[in-house]
């Protein structure tokens, strides 16, 4: 409840500010003038992206386990999945959320990922390569990372995160657009947008959505330091250090799928600014030094 009127409350805090600044900037005389209220396209954009932002995250679960090929253990077969319900069932009471799915997909790499519609829906999937690769003890400070990102509502969180901003990128693209055009017509007052707006907002929206990709992963990066002490809470605090050095010990981990990245326990190797994962010695080095 209170995130959701967070949500809420930062929505109507962005299209007031933005109504000011478009006031003040005379962006909206000049929308009206070609027949479009900016008020409308402020609408228009927060439905879309905020919409949208949560659509994928109700198709996550099944589109995590199509892009990876996780299959979930319904009936353990193994001591393998015996092991690996009992401890994620054990965490998921600990941390005090429903028991997820549990899933295991094929990967040489060590990682696993966590997501869902929310904390008593979710899904928990291991890689073989996690089960083959560490210990029972770095396994369960994975499983415990990955729980706590359920337990924090981190999947929500960065829906909404996404959703606001979509909703200033297409917001923003528009305007652009519609000025652009505006100059290309030379002020040539019309009843719809030209070719010059379709061009120009479809630039706009790509450029304004790489740029703001920085702040999502810059939460996301934050988001990291809170599964990591969550999962070392849960499992142990050398446990979940252990297995952080395990990862650092690899030459060349594979990352999951795009999508997948932000919730996974490796991140992508991008730029700094646009890495979804905080490096593994400064989570080593944060760990160590939380009190």
């Amino acid at each position: 409840m209170m995130r959701m009127a967070l949500f809420l409350g930062t929505n109507m805090a962005i299209m007031l500010v933005l109504s000011v600044v478009m006031r003040l900037l005379g962006v909206d005389r000049m929308m009206a003038g070609n027949g479009i209220p900016y008020q409308g396209l402020l609408v228009m954009s927060a439905v879309i992206g905020i919409t949208g932002s949560f659509i994928s995250l109700a198709m996550s679960k099944m589109m995590a386990k199509r892009s990876v090929g996780a299959q979930v253990i319904e009936q353990p077969s193994s001591e393998t999945e015996i092991w690996l319900v009992e401890t994620v069932t054990r965490q998921a009471r600990d941390a005090g959320i429903g028991m997820p799915e549990v899933a295991i997909f094929n990967s040489p790499t060590p990682n696993a990922f966590a997501t869902g519609m929310n904390k008593n829906n979710a899904l928990v999937a291991v890689s073989t390569g996690l089960l083959d690769g560490m210990t029972r003890d770095e396994a369960e400070a994975v499983m415990g990372h990955e729980i706590s990102h359920v337990a924090n509502g981190d999947m929500v969180t960065m829906a909404l995160i996404q959703g606001i901003v979509n909703t200033f990128v297409i917001f923003l693209a528009r305007v652009a657009g519609y000025v652009v055009d505006g100059v290309l017509s030379k002020g040539e007052q019309r009843g719809r947008p030209g070719f010059g707006y379709y061009i120009s907002s479809f630039v706009f929206e790509m450029i304004f959505g790489f740029l703001a990709s920085m702040i999502v992963m810059w939460f996301s990066r934050r988001r990291e330091f809170r599964a990591d002490i969550g999962g070392a809470d849960l499992a142990g605090r050398q446990k979940m250090i252990a297995a952080l050095q395990r990862l650092q010990s690899l030459q060349n981990p594979e990352p999951l799928p795009e999508e997948l990245t932000a919730f996974g326990f490796i991140g992508g190797k991008f730029g700094k600014l646009f890495s979804s994962h905080p490096p593994l010695d400064v989570r080593i080095a944060a760990l160590q030094t939380h009190r």
